[in-house]
Formats: C-alpha cells, structure tokens, sequence
C-alpha cells in the first residue's frame, strides 16, 4: 500500500529538500520533493512523519563477503564448513546488512555459486536481504588469495572457461586477484598474481558477455596491470609495497581517472586499529585520488577477520574523519555506488521510478555522519524490514570502531613492520 513519509530533511540524490515527502509505492518510489508540495493524488494516502530526521536513499556496501563471519578467522571456518552450513551463514549475514540500512549489497567472493542462490532467493521473497549483485568465486592461481573458494585458473584456456562457467551459472560480475591478499597463508598482498595478458582475457572474456570485472588489488604492480587490462573496479587499491608501506603512485591514478575506473578502498570500522598497529594511515591517499577525478565508492570489506556486516556505518565515520564532506561520503554510499554496480538507473536516488530503497535515521548525517548508525526505518523495494529484535533503537550511537584485538591478519602486518623499521 502506497504511504507518504514526511521529515525535515530529504536527501534524493540530486540535492537535499527541506521539509519533504517521499511517495513510496508498491515497489517503487512515486514522488519526492518538498511536502508543500504535495500532488494532490497522494493527499490520501497514509503519512507518517518523522520530527528530526533524515529520509535518504537505502545504503550501498559495494564489497561484502556473505560467506565470512567477520570473527577473528572467517576464511577457516568458511574452509570447514559444509555448503549447507554456508548458505545459513550468508543468509543471516545478508540480514544483518540490512538492518542497518544496507539495501543494496556487491558480495566479492565466496565459495562456488552460494552467492547467486542467496541473491536469488532475496528477490524472489525466500529470505530477507539487499538487493544483491554477485561475483561467485573469486578467480586467482592456483594456491593463491582465497584459492578455498574454487576459483583457480591459470592458462588462458583456463582463465576463459572460469568467465564461461560463472556466467552460465548466473554470476553478475566476475572477481579476479589480481594480486596476493593478507588472509591466505603464502600469499603477499603486493605480489602480482597475474600478467597484464592474462587479466586482459578475463576482461574481454567477460566483456562479450557483458560482465564487468572487479579487480582485487593491493600492490603497485597488479593495480597497473588491472588498470592496463581495462577493468570497471579495482578493489582495495591501496599501493602496498613489500615493506607493508604505501607508495602512492601519482602517474597510476592519473591512468585510473582517465580510464573511469571506479575505486572501492574498503574502508571499514577496523581502520583506526591498523593505523594504531602500523603506523599506516589507511586511505591517506584518497583525498588526492578524488581530486584528480577518481570516482571513489563505499565499501567495507565486511566479513573478514574481525569485520561483522553490522558495522557498515563505521567506514563512513572514518571517510569523515580523513577529511571527506559528508555529502560527499554519502554519494560514495548512494549515487555513485549504484553507478558503479551498473543500477544508476534503478537505485541510490529518491525519484520516481526508482526502486523504493530508502531509510529513515535520526537526526542530520550531512552535520552528524554518525546519525546514519540511529535507524528509525528501512525500506528495501518498497517493503519494511524490521530487525530481528524487532525495533530500531534511535537513542544508539553510532556505529562503534572495532575494540584494540581487532586487526587483520596481524601476523603479516606485523612482520612487514618490522622489516619496513629495520
């Protein structure tokens, strides 16, 4: 049944309305703009207002892992668990995602096809969850990042036939390491996993079949060869050298802005710590990156070690925190994340015709990014989610940062410290 939502604030994504209304529809949002203004064929409806408020576009989490835990060692319980036992997990993962206003999720990587089931059964109303685009496993050599989820390809008949597979078996996009990661044992997030060739056939494998291809990237040299081959995003981004450093590369992300390649640093609630850790500032470089005309979306991670998917918001309290507007930090969580995941023309606005993906917090995240921790309401395609305790609690904080044992692979972290000091 249609409804009009009323508060002091809108944020449609084209500009910020003072004293709106939004029409939500059966699916999909009627109309939004200034509650004076009104059409008189919503007079009608029922209206709920919302004193202090914020009505804005759902969330977007532009890398998830549903398959991680987000305790302190997701990638071994994902290894010992049956298929059976995965699917429960990332079905209530992808709950808790959206119970805090996440409504649209990319999941990056996990075991088989898992993903492209639960992305299934969310829009057909078996279970409870974002909007979901999915990767499948992630491809990468033979024993290299995340070689437990079944991707391992390393001939470039090899290479093609994964594209093939995962297309047939319903993927959205196809994941690739371009380098080595911090969570699998023998792997070095700076070493380049694949030649510029090899990547090239995966993006034009799954170019023919209109896939995009988010790259996974911490070193320098794999980030220059996901640029080179042609790539819709690379993930992380991050200019680790083998010291653990960051070596920010001006000319690499000159190539990045040219090429329209959007990056998801995945900042998440755990940056602080691994800045008290190394010494490392994560995400010192973005404020450059964007001002050279990188296109920058939200994205936490979520899943890995000590990262649960109830903690989206603190990764856009640490955007704040390292100098970003908060308008700004909001379009990289809305607008731009949706153009990013190819659904620009289905989510991430407030304007007719849109999927009515909204959620309504307490008090002005444009002054107070922590207000998009303190819910009042969500709205995933035109239906309410209610949490499973069954209220929002609007008094709460904002999304705390993580406690001092949470890090990521602290073992690497530390160890490529110490050589970086010696």
């Amino acid at each position: 049944m249609a409804e009009v939502l009323s508060a002091p604030r809108v944020i449609t994504g084209a500009e910020t309305v003072t004293d709106g209304a939004v029409v939500v529809g059966d699916r999909t949002v009627d109309w939004a703009g200034p509650a004076a203004a009104l059409p008189a064929e919503y007079a009608a409806l029922p209206r709920a207002d919302y004193p202090d408020s914020t009505i804005m576009p759902g969330l977007i989490d532009s890398h998830v892992h549903l398959g991680f835990d987000g305790g302190p060692n997701p990638a071994a319980r994902m290894r010992a668990e049956t298929d059976e036992q995965q699917l429960i997990l990332m079905l209530r993962n992808a709950r808790d995602l959206l119970g805090v206003g996440v409504t649209t999720a990319r999941d990056l990587g996990g075991r088989g096809y898992l993903a492209v089931a639960v992305r299934d059964a969310i829009a057909g109303g078996l279970a409870r969850g974002p909007r979901m685009v999915v990767a499948a496993s992630p491809v990468t050599v033979t024993g290299g990042h995340c070689w437990f989820m079944g991707g391992e390809a390393d001939s470039e008949d090899d290479l093609r036939r994964v594209v093939r597979t995962h297309h047939k078996h319903g993927a959205d996009l196809i994941k690739v390491m371009a380098t080595g990661g911090f969570m699998t044992t023998g792997s070095a997030p700076w070493y380049a996993q694949f030649t510029t060739a090899q990547l090239t056939v995966i993006v034009e494998e799954a170019s023919r079949v209109d896939m995009p291809v988010a790259a996974h990237a911490h070193g320098i040299e794999g980030i220059r060869r996901a640029v080179e081959a042609g790539v819709s995003t690379i993930e992380h981004c991050s200019f680790v050298t083998e010291t653990n450093e960051r070596s920010f590369d001006e000319q690499l992300t000159a190539m990045v802005a040219e090429q329209g390649i959007f990056v998801c640093p995945t900042i998440n609630v755990n940056a602080p710590y691994v800045a008290e850790l190394t010494g490392i500032v994560v995400g010192e470089h973005l404020g450059t990156m964007r001002e050279m005309g990188v296109r920058i979306i939200a994205g936490t991670d979520t899943g890995i070690d000590n990262t649960p998917h109830h903690q989206y918001a603190g990764g856009l309290e640490y955007l704040v925190k390292l100098g970003f507007r908060a308008d700004d930090v909001l379009a990289m969580a809305t607008t731009e994340a949706a153009a990013a995941l190819g659904l620009g023309t289905v989510t991430g606005r407030l304007a007719p015709g849109y999927d009515a993906d909204l959620i309504v917090v307490h008090g002005d995240p444009l002054t107070d990014i922590t207000a998009v921790g303190r819910l009042r309401r969500v709205i995933a395609r035109g239906r309410d989610y209610v949490p499973d305790s069954g209220r929002f609690d609007v008094s709460a904080p904002g999304t705390p940062f993580a406690s001092p044992d949470h890090a990521v692979n602290l073992d690497l972290l530390a160890r490529a410290t110490r050589r970086r000091q010696a």
